[in-house]
């Protein structure tokens, strides 16, 4: 008797996604090592970077983790984006270069499917992370009034 068990819902989910995609854990490292290696020689973000990041190789693993836990569901990724987010200066401007870096290393690694793949989440991500260092920041300035009396 066969005791091989019915995959569960989320094994079919990523046995549909990879097969459609071809997103598998060779894929993910290269996009998170080309993509960072874009981040660190532009102009606009590259100084954001360099200033938060000074050993690249951990902070290189933690993303492969992030977006295998995003694209796989592996869970591997263990992490707080947003704290580490709101304490540098950057705007809109920041997140648009950001997505448009991210986007033209999708279009060179990755399959058309596994790129339309990565855009949406990775535009979902960037504006949630946006909202939430807008939102940080207005309400440290209403404390910050609230103490002045003003």
């Amino acid at each position: 008797m066969d005791q091989t068990s019915a995959p569960t819902p989320q094994s079919a989910t990523i046995a549909e996604r990879v097969a459609k995609t071809g997103i598998d854990e060779a894929m993910i490292e290269a996009l998170v090592r080309t993509f960072y290696g874009k981040i660190r020689d532009d102009a606009l973000l590259g100084p954001v970077f360099g200033a938060a990041i000074t050993d690249w190789e951990p902070h290189l693993l933690k993303m492969i983790d992030f977006w295998s836990s995003v694209a796989l569901l592996t869970h591997r990724y263990d992490g707080r984006p947003l704290p580490a987010h709101v304490r540098f200066d950057i705007g809109p401007v920041h997140f648009e270069r950001w997505l448009e870096l991210f986007r033209e290393t999708t279009a060179e690694v990755c399959t058309p499917e596994a790129a339309a793949f990565f855009e949406d989440r990775a535009a979902n991500i960037g504006r949630s992370i946006q909202m939430g260092v807008d939102f940080f920041r207005k309400q440290a300035a209403a404390d910050a009034g609230a103490g002045t009396g003003a």
